[in-house]
């Protein structure tokens, strides 16, 4: 019941962080897009080529448009779902009739490849923004959805197969150009909306194998002032157990970092791998100022070392 009440309370906040995203989305369609005749991906680039060639309004072509495939989703995807779906798709639909006045207030002119990052940037923040409050604005997302849960297909994949027949439609209707600067711009609405997903805050998830493990886990939680895990591991080769040392950092730190493991072991071998999303502490909570037990604390000689390192790079 307790859970229930807090995910009540969280829904009014949810949906308007959705209304944000797609008003951002909207806006940025009647700046950028449209007045510099780009496409956009999904249903709503159907809808853009539609008022291209009738003039019909974009946001009224995206609803209609949507409709048979919320159908589809009522059936085969669940009510739940649906119902985000559904608001998510009547936000963004009236987000982009209800701003078509900026048409007239375009900022870019002619300048297509300016228009299509500039574009690209914004609609993508606001699609993040959606995405992040788990909403969706309808569209191919539905149909990817649908062939994921049926077919176990990828989704991206779906929809970059959906987009590319939007983009050549355009070449066909508009030019080669105009499919070349719509291309640019759906790869920046790409790469924003993940960004916007993950959160701006770059970590970097590092793993280390040494001889040495517990002397550089006392260095990171010293010097780095971040917390250590060890995952126990064996040599396939030598049958010999190893203690991993697995510690998240910032991107910001992870100099310092590599700094402090190749001055403990220059043999050590270090794996970094990219973590989108971190939660928890010292991350997406407060950090607290982490107190170390003394057995933990570095020898003199061990952090004269570091220190010697560290001042020569």
């Amino acid at each position: 019941m307790k859970v229930a009440a807090m995910i009540y309370k969280r829904q009014p906040l949810r949906y308007v962080g959705m209304l944000i995203g797609c008003l951002i989305a909207a806006c940025s369609i009647n700046l950028f897009v449209v007045p510099s005749h780009l496409l956009t991906g999904g249903v709503t680039g159907i809808a853009i080529i539609i008022y291209y060639l009738a003039e019909l309004p974009i946001g009224i072509q995206s609803f209609l448009y949507n409709i048979p495939l919320l159908i589809a989703s009522y059936k085969l995807l669940g009510k739940n779902y649906t119902i985000d779906v559904i608001i998510g798709t009547v936000l963004f639909s009236v987000c982009i009739d209800a701003t078509r006045f900026l048409n007239a207030y375009a900022p870019l002119g002619d300048e297509t490849m300016l228009a299509a990052i500039y574009g690209g940037v914004f609609i993508g923040t606001g699609y993040g923004i959606v995405f992040r409050m788990n909403g969706s604005t309808g569209g191919f997302d539905i149909l990817g959805a649908i062939f994921k849960k049926f077919y176990s297909m990828n989704i991206g994949s779906v929809i970059f197969a959906f987009n590319c027949l939007i983009v050549a439609a355009a070449g066909v209707l508009f030019g080669i150009k105009l499919a070349m600067f719509t291309m640019i711009y759906m790869f920046v609405v790409g790469q924003f909306t993940d960004k916007v997903i993950a959160g701006l805050n770059q970590s970097k998830a590092v793993l280390i194998i040494s001889e040495k493990s517990r002397e550089i886990a006392n260095a990171i939680m010293n010097d780095v002032g971040r917390g250590v895990t060890f995952l126990h591991g064996e040599g396939a080769f030598s049958g010999e157990e190893r203690e991993i040392v697995m510690v998240v950092v910032r991107l910001t730190q992870l100099g310092k970092l590599k700094i402090i493991t190749q001055a403990i072991d220059r043999n050590a071998f270090m794996i970094v791998m990219s973590a989108g999303e971190v939660m928890g502490r010292g991350f997406t909570r407060p950090s607290n100022t982490m107190k170390i037990p003394d057995a933990d604390k570095l020898s003199p000689d061990v952090e004269e070392k570091i220190q010697k390192a560290l001042h020569e790079n």
